[in-house]
């Protein structure tokens, strides 16, 4: 149970975060192109390669810190810094095929499902 109570809190700072980004990009950058979501999406996967390496490297790391770290500010903030740790994870393991896949399905399954939604919704609205 205290696990979900982590990833609770570390989901509401993570979200906290992306919040503040979105209104201090927006400040200096405007918002007619998503600079703020390719930002967040940028330095949120930066931050999950040195989240995940420096688990990998030190022992001591607790799963209670992963599940606020990882799933939970990151989660979060961004879901894209899984999708970018499950494609390279899967590129490091020589799994070009399944990597390929999986980045090609997850873009193009994305942008259908988004797409389908609106579809739905616009169409029961209409």
């Amino acid at each position: 149970m205290l696990g979900y109570v982590v990833v609770f809190v570390g989901a509401g700072t993570g979200g906290m975060l992306r919040h503040f980004m979105n209104l201090w990009i927006a400040r200096f950058a405007g918002t007619h192109f998503p600079y703020h979501t390719l930002a967040i999406n940028i330095t949120g996967s930066m931050v999950m390669g040195m989240v995940t390496a420096w688990f990998a490297m030190k022992s001591g790391a607790t799963g209670h810190l992963r599940l606020f770290l990882a799933t939970g500010v990151l989660g979060g903030y961004t879901t894209f810094s899984a999708f970018s740790l499950d494609a390279v994870l899967l590129w490091e393991r020589h799994e070009y095929q399944l990597a390929t896949l999986y980045v090609g399905g997850s873009v193009v399954g994305s942008l259908l499902g988004l797409a389908v939604g609106l579809w739905i919704v616009r169409t029961a609205l209409a």
